[in-house]
């Protein structure tokens, strides 16, 4: 369901981010779907966010869709999401709530999206945000 990799020294809660990951994918009828979590330094991710989004700055949170990746494991029912890569440091700066950060990432990998792009309009942007930032708030409760 969940693998989770520290690469920063952020105190991490495995249990919590589990249980969060397992809510959003059941609530979104995507149980049987894996992902990894990264928590990396705000150097790191910089690198990252200049490589394959152009922004020469840290950021918040990664998404990298793995859409239709391999089965996991031998078990063909199990498919690879994508990976999450966040950066605690830049969370606290901006005085977020971690879990729903998670939230946000695990909803890009799940195919939304808020920013206009892939010649979608301002409005469908602005709606599919809203969208986004309704199920954010519903999944943040727990």
């Amino acid at each position: 369901m969940i693998e989770i990799n520290n690469l920063s020294n952020f105190r991490l809660d495995k249990k919590l981010f589990t249980g969060i990951a397992k809510k959003v994918l059941s609530g979104e009828n995507r149980r049987t779907e894996t992902l990894s979590l990264v928590f990396i330094s705000k150097e790191e991710i910089k690198k990252l966010n200049k490589k394959y989004r152009g922004k020469n700055k840290p950021t918040d949170v990664l998404s990298f869709s793995a859409q239709g990746g391999p089965a996991w494991g031998g078990e063909a029912e199990k498919k690879i999401l994508g990976e999450i890569i966040i950066c605690p440091e830049i969370v606290k700066e901006k005085k977020e709530d971690i879990k729903k950060v998670f939230i946000h990432g695990i909803l890009h990998l799940l195919g939304y999206d808020h920013e206009k792009s892939l010649g979608r309009s301002a409005g469908e942007a602005k709606k599919e945000a809203e969208v986004m930032e309704q199920k954010e708030e519903k999944y943040s409760k727990f």
